[in-house]
């Protein structure tokens, strides 16, 4: 894994905040092995280049992404470009992210045919050991491909992992809550194109994640 980046001040809560954005999330996931500037963010993801920029520099500023050497545009206009560093990875502890990350990946599979996506759903009764066990085993496996180089000329593909408590087993099946269930077991045929979620910066209660970009 990369690195801190030079002269970055720790500060979780300033990390945190960087990262309770469903936009940053997905502009990191859009810079992640391809280098953009701040106007092919903007047009991938639908966005005025004035509101990106913003994202950008506080990304920037955490050492999410840094700015390479600045390169000559149409018109001969200067460019930066930005890549993903991959910090995000190390904060495998940090809570508040939860519903930034579900959001995310609601918008990002919405714009895939549902019949594409490979899915397993799978009902568990654990001890707290066996819980460990899980996760630790996914764990390792994700880290065992974030470690692999990309692959030239490879498709890109994305992975969510969800572990959960099922409380509709253990209410005497009656949902506590209907947090967009239906949506993330099958969007519907006119939900897959990703509508925008607006700056998240109040949603960042959640619980402990991984992030890859």
């Amino acid at each position: 894994m990369p690195p801190e980046p030079p002269g970055l001040t720790a500060d979780a809560d300033a990390d945190a905040r960087a990262l309770a954005s469903t936009l940053r999330l997905r502009i990191l996931r859009l810079c992640l092995d391809e280098p953009r500037t701040n106007r092919e963010i903007a047009a991938a993801l639908d966005r005025n280049p004035a509101t990106v920029l913003h994202h950008v520099r506080t990304l920037v500023d955490r050492g999410f992404l840094v700015a390479l050497p600045v390169r000559r545009g149409t018109r001969g206009s200067r460019e930066v470009p930005y890549r993903a560093t991959g910090r995000t990875w190390q904060l495998r502890d940090q809570a508040g992210m939860g519903r930034t990350l579900l959001n995310a990946f609601f918008e990002e599979v919405a714009l895939v045919d549902p019949e594409t996506v490979n899915l397993t759903r799978l009902g568990l009764r654990l001890d707290a050991d066996g819980y460990a066990e899980l996760t630790a085993r996914l764990g390792k496996l994700a880290d065992e491909f974030a470690a692999r180089p990309a692959t030239p000329g490879g498709t890109a593909y994305s992975l969510f992992v969800a572990v959960h408590e099922d409380v509709t087993r253990d209410a005497g099946g009656r949902p506590a809550r209907d947090d967009g269930v239906r949506r993330a077991e099958r969007p519907r045929d006119d939900d897959r194109r990703a509508q925008p979620h607006r700056d998240d910066e109040d949603d960042r209660r959640a619980q402990p994640h991984r992030v890859d970009d």
